[in-house]
């Protein structure tokens, strides 16, 4: 992704980072059907599985995959959030770093857990993130990416001015099959996909697709 658009998302989740952190501590906004998609997912990595949160945010996810039995560690982009992930989540190791260039090694873990942490990436540079993810998939590793179903960008800085924030930040939506599409392009073929009507005060269906890295 160029620069300007990560600085962009950095600057503004730096600028959010307490009110998202106070306001979204575990699991509040997920429902039963997301949460059972991350169920099958650790199910299929195995005993203790190793998995990047690849943009834990401010880590609420991080105690979720630990209490299903995985090894999690996280990263995200930005400084102020990963600060909020070390605090309130010090069990779990969360590091500083951009989706588009991990510090990782080959093949280095068991799982790659992307909740919403594409959302912010237009499409002509989201296959870059994706291949970054793939990357660091072991051989028989499988990849998790829940997303807002749609079309387009979104300017979502109104919701956080609500709240007395001024930030720039876009949302890219995207349909389950292009995502099913950029995957299989980087051989990695969906072996789940989950897309439900939005509920309550969601504008948008959500959507989680699961792939999984080929052995062969």
């Amino acid at each position: 992704m160029p620069q300007q658009g990560e600085e962009l998302t950095r600057t503004a989740y730096d600028t959010v980072a307490d009110l998202y952190a106070d306001t979204f501590t575990s699991t509040e906004p997920e429902q039963p059907l997301e949460l059972a998609m991350v169920d099958h997912f650790v199910v299929l990595l195995g005993h203790r599985p190793r998995v990047l949160d690849a943009g834990c945010g401010a880590g609420r996810m991080l105690p979720q995959l630990a209490a299903r039995g995985c090894r999690p560690e996280g990263v995200d982009l930005s400084p102020e959030m990963v600060r909020r992930a070390r605090a309130d989540h010090p069990a779990y190791p969360s590091t500083v770093g951009s989706l588009t260039a991990l510090d990782a090694s080959d093949g280095e873990f068991d799982g790659v857990f992307s909740w919403y942490s594409t959302i912010h990436t237009p499409d002509d540079h989201l296959d870059r993130m994706l291949s970054e993810m793939v990357r660091v998939l072991r051989p028989g590793g499988h990849l998790l990416l829940a997303f807002q179903v749609g079309e387009g960008g979104r300017d979502i800085g109104p919701g956080f001015a609500a709240h007395g924030f001024q930030v720039t930040l876009n949302r890219y939506h995207r349909s389950v099959q292009d995502v099913a599409s950029r995957l299989g392009r980087l051989g990695m073929p969906v072996v789940a996909r989950l897309e439900r009507d939005p509920l309550g005060s969601e504008g948008e269906p959500q959507a989680v697709v699961l792939a999984r890295r080929p052995t062969g």
